[in-house]
């Protein structure tokens, strides 16, 4: 059905704040030559500490950037894509982690990028802190 409201100019779009999916028209966009950003929401970057285990792995390192739908991490652990872990997240020093469940959707010298399990996209803390750093960015986090 999405392939034929295309054919319209009708697009879908997917709401960062509460996950809902939605069509629009993008009737007299223009777009450029250069290749298109398909992530689903905005990245954010930051420089936050975090901890994670999951079966007989633990390991600690630094989120790089985060999301509705996941964040990129700096660490030595060895981990492998689809493990999944329990991420602890230091917001601010003063409050407990921020704790989310993730899964390793892949691993390269940037980084590993875990992607969030649906639990963790509703958590109420999390869409907090990034549409508070949405706002500091100076953009628009609905689209």
């Amino acid at each position: 059905m999405e392939r034929l409201k295309s054919l319209v100019y009708i697009s879908p779009f997917h709401c960062q704040s509460c996950s809902c999916r939605f069509s629009a028209s993008r009737w007299g966009y223009s777009y450029s030559n250069q290749m298109l950003d398909r992530r689903e929401h905005l990245r954010i970057p930051v420089r936050l500490f975090l901890s994670f285990s999951g079966g007989k792995i633990r390991g600690e390192g630094t989120v790089l950037d985060i999301s509705m739908g996941g964040c990129v991490i700096e660490s030595q652990a060895s981990v492998h894509v689809d493990d999944i872990f329990y991420l602890q997240i230091v917001l601010e020093n003063e409050q407990a982690p921020l704790e989310v469940a993730a899964m390793v959707r892949s691993v390269s010298s940037r980084g590993i990028a875990f992607k969030f399990l649906r639990s963790a996209q509703e958590n109420k803390r999390l869409l907090a802190f990034v549409q508070s750093k949405t706002e500091i960015l100076g953009t628009h986090s609905s689209v």
